[in-house]
């Protein structure tokens, strides 16, 4: 069912779905525990997608942590809030992050996890998501996104590379999962 809705999604909106398969379980580990998940008070995800990377930070939050999720398809927001109805799913742009916090009354993130194919998208969108989460966090706060090892060998995945070490104060990549459709790693970005 979950593939199901994914593929439904690629093909409806390839621009904004970067694969045809839901990220893997293994995946999402490796990107909770490089974003620190279990130690936030203040977790953001942006791009749940179907929630698996959802499930995995839910299981990691310490007791009295606050959670949301950002997603722009709506199919995905009603397939979240019946997977996860006790996670906050907002219907909207990630770049919104700040507005969606000051509805909820906080006032800087301690972690974010993206799912979003950031080499797919425009600079601009790339640049107005990018500026909006380094915006939500607190110093020292973490942004982590995954990408396909093909990334790093494609000219949008240097420039991807390129804006995060602009960005943030330190840019690490984690080991790759190659138990993925497709196999990929993520970077672990500090502000």
């Amino acid at each position: 069912m979950e593939l199901l809705a994914f593929v439904k999604e690629y093909l409806a909106s390839p621009k904004y779905v970067g694969g045809f398969a839901p990220s893997s379980r293994g995946l999402a580990e490796i990107v909770t525990e490089a974003a620190g998940v279990s130690e936030a008070g203040v977790v953001a995800e942006f791009g749940p997608g179907t929630g698996v990377f959802t499930e995995a930070t839910r299981r990691k939050l310490r007791a009295g942590a606050r959670f949301f999720a950002i997603e722009i398809s709506e199919d995905f927001v009603k397939l979240l809030q019946r997977r996860c109805p006790d996670v906050r799913v907002f219907h909207g742009s990630a770049a919104d992050v700040k507005r969606y916090m000051a509805e909820l009354g906080v006032d800087s993130c301690d972690c974010i996890v993206s799912g979003l194919p950031f080499a797919l998208f425009e600079d601009a969108l790339q640049d107005a998501i990018l500026n909006a989460a380094l915006e939500a966090l607190r110093p020292g706060g973490v942004f982590v996104t995954f990408t396909y090892v093909t990334s790093p060998y494609l000219p949008r995945g240097w420039k991807l590379r390129r804006k995060l070490r602009a960005l943030f104060g330190s840019v690490e990549k984690t080991r790759t999962v190659w138990l993925n459709v497709f196999p990929a790693f993520a970077y672990r970005c500090v502000k």
